[in-house]
């Protein structure tokens, strides 16, 4: 089976110039300390998943209780990658009782898109 590769039109650079132009500009050096903070958050394969059992509950949030099976880890655990995500801005915690519950932040999730698009920097 042979697989074929379309290729993307190149653009030439100006005359002279070694490269083509950026076509927007770049992220800036606090914006990009804080988006490494964000994916430094989501790195672990246990987070990426937690925050996606969370996003998929309904309004109400996930608690702490029911997150530990899905994943496979202790509740200890658990809870040190949901802070981890808290303190990233990714989740919001609430106590009801003796458990803590999370939901996913307003915007969070997009605001890291946006700031690899370009839409709007990151934070604002």
């Amino acid at each position: 089976m042979t697989a074929t590769r379309e290729l993307l039109p190149t653009v030439a650079p100006p005359s002279g110039a070694c490269c083509a132009p950026m076509v927007r500009e770049a992220i800036d050096p606090e914006p990009a300390r804080e988006l490494a903070h964000a994916f430094k958050a989501l790195s672990d394969p246990a987070r990426v998943q937690l925050v996606s059992i969370i996003a998929a509950h309904d309004g109400g949030g996930a608690c702490v209780c029911d997150l530990t099976e899905p994943v496979g880890l202790s509740q200890p655990t658990v809870s040190h990658h949901l802070k981890i995500l808290v303190e990233a801005g990714f989740l919001t915690r609430t106590q009801r009782g003796k458990w803590g519950y999370y939901a996913i932040t307003p915007g969070s999730l997009d605001r890291i898109a946006e700031s690899l698009t370009g839409a709007s920097p990151l934070g604002r």
